[in-house]
């Protein structure tokens, strides 16, 4: 039986103290470790502390994280479509599980607690891209997520490499009649 870890949201409004800096230090990890999630090597830590700032504090972006024995080492988030044609979907940007802590779960964990809390606010599609051939991509499809398909140098690995993107996308209810009004 699967252990369930906890998974916080992250409250935009205040946002703990140190949060900035952990997060940063697992990005950091991240790129070090070859996920193109955005940004090349060498990634320094005030650069990815500011991101971190702003990405935290972004109207409509939802952050979840996760601990184990209280170090910070997993996050994701979900960014809600503004637009009142898009109130039903919503974007998941930035799963990133720390090298030391994967294969517990952790990339399971976050993705279900956003998946509910996606569903709690009325968005039941859930779209992302993601490198193509990488490890993530087969995460996504074994959580059920169905490809759509792949953009040729959509983006470049942290070494500036051009590579390859998957776009996917996941129903997590089925598909109403129209959208409410």
């Amino acid at each position: 039986m699967r252990t369930r870890l906890p998974i916080d949201l992250v409250d935009p409004e205040t946002p703990a103290a140190d949060l900035e800096s952990e997060l940063a230090t697992l990005l950091i990890d991240s790129v070090e470790g070859g996920a193109s999630v955005g940004f090349l090597t060498p990634l320094g830590y005030d650069d990815a502390r500011q991101w971190w700032a702003a990405a935290l504090r972004s109207p409509g972006t939802l952050t979840f994280t996760a601990r184990v024995d209280g170090r910070l080492v997993g996050v994701v988030q979900l960014n809600l479509v503004g637009m009142p044609n898009g109130a039903h979907r919503a974007e998941v940007a930035k799963l990133l599980v720390h090298r030391a802590a994967r294969g517990r779960g952790l990339a399971r964990a976050l993705l279900e607690r956003l998946e509910a809390e996606a569903l709690a606010r009325g968005r039941w599609l859930l779209v992302l891209d993601t490198e193509t051939g990488s490890p993530a991509e087969s995460i996504y499809q074994r959580f059920g997520w169905t490809r759509v398909g792949s953009i040729d140098d959509y983006a470049g690995k942290p070494d500036g490499e051009l590579i390859a993107t998957t776009v996917m996308f996941k129903k997590l209810v089925r598909r109403p009649e129209a959208l409410p009004r």
